[in-house]
């Protein structure tokens, strides 16, 4: 139970660093479906190791796209401190890794390009923020560190710390001391 309480107060923590509209924890534990998309998802997770509770593992991860606009694979692999913000119509394959403190905008897909029976979905590093609209598709790796642009088409993969942009994406590394603006500027949200 400790451990359960733990990785929620994780989450919560990371919806309140990755949203400058968080207002508290009660409120983003009781509204923000990306929240909710991800709890259900390691409930469903779980089953899904089963073979005996797959299809009940399933019916469950539907109910939840139903409640969030979220849907997410059991069988995909995600690991801590994921945030979905906004989250309406994100899409996560069976075969996608997600690694920790990932970020995704609305509307991302992690989607395969294959119909085989294979790894066919994404690999995405620690620390990958993916912008509003992407789809990564195929078997590839967006490495450690990296962010991926709003509306991007991503089907090779990147190294750790690139910026990926374009349809088809190309990709640069980051050059942090070179970036002087943050990804999202909070004074974008202050009322003038």
């Amino acid at each position: 139970m400790k451990r359960t309480v733990a990785r929620l107060r994780e989450d919560l923590d990371a919806a309140a660093a990755h949203d400058p509209a968080a207002r508290g924890n009660v409120e983003n534990f009781l509204a923000y479906s990306g929240l909710h998309a991800i709890w259900i998802h390691r409930l469903t997770h779980a089953m899904w190791q089963r073979p005996d509770l797959r299809f009940a593992a399933r019916l469950i991860s539907q109910a939840g796209r139903f409640l969030t606009g979220i849907e997410i694979h059991p069988g995909a692999t995600i690991g801590r401190r994921f945030f979905i913000d906004h989250g309406m119509g994100v899409v996560i394959g069976e075969t996608a890794e997600i690694g920790n403190d990932v970020f995704l905008y609305h509307g991302v897909t992690l989607g395969g390009r294959s119909l085989a029976k294979v790894k066919r979905h994404p690999t995405i590093g620690d620390g990958v923020t993916i912008g509003a609209g992407a789809k990564v598709l195929g078997p590839i790796t967006i490495g450690a560190g990296s962010a991926v642009g709003a509306n991007a088409v991503v089907v090779k993969d990147a190294p750790p710390n690139s910026i990926v942009t374009g349809v088809p994406a190309t990709w640069r590394h980051r050059d942090a001391a070179k970036e002087t603006k943050p990804a999202v500027d909070p004074a974008e949200y202050y009322y003038i």
